[in-house]
C-alpha cells in the first residue's frame, strides 16, 4: 500500500509540474497548507485521504473518482461472481455439456453491465 501511495505522490508531482504550477498554488486551490502539499508529494501516508483525493480531482475533474471503485470496475468481485455462476452451471449440467467460458471478456463485461444497471435501478 505504501508503494501505491508513493506512486500516487509521484503522479501528483508530475501533473503539477506539467501545469507549471508551484506547490503553493496547488495548496491554495485545494484549501490546504503548502507544507501539507509537500507531504502529499512525498507520499506521506499520514496525510488525510481527502487531501490526496482532492489532488486527484484537480488533475482529472472529468474522470469521476467514484468510477475508480464502481461495481463494474471491481474485477475481483466480478471474478467471484463468474466462479459462482460457473459452479452452479456445472452442478446443474452434470458435466455432460461443454460450458461457455464464463471468464471470457464478453461474459465479464456483460456481468459488469448488469451490475451497473442494477445499481442504477436502486437509486
Amino acid at each position: 500500500m505504501l508503494h501505491q501511495i508513493e506512486q500516487l505522490a509521484q503522479n501528483i508531482v508530475i501533473a503539477r509540474k506539467r501545469r507549471g504550477e508551484s506547490q503553493a498554488q496547488w495548496a491554495r486551490k485545494l484549501g490546504i497548507s503548502q507544507p501539507t502539499m509537500a507531504r502529499i508529494e512525498r507520499g506521506d501516508p499520514s496525510v488525510a485521504m481527502a487531501s490526496y483525493v482532492m489532488c486527484m480531482w484537480l488533475i482529472n475533474q472529468a474522470g469521476g473518482l467514484a468510477n475508480l471503485i464502481a461495481p463494474q470496475n471491481d474485477h475481483a468481485s466480478l471474478e467471484q461472481e463468474v466462479a459462482k455462476v460457473r459452479a452452479r452451471r456445472g452442478k446443474s449440467v452434470g458435466g455432460t455439456k461443454k460450458l461457455p467460458d464464463m471468464a471470457s471478456p464478453s461474459v465479464v463485461s456483460g456481468l459488469a453491465a448488469l451490475l451497473a444497471k442494477s445499481e442504477l435501478e436502486k437509486i
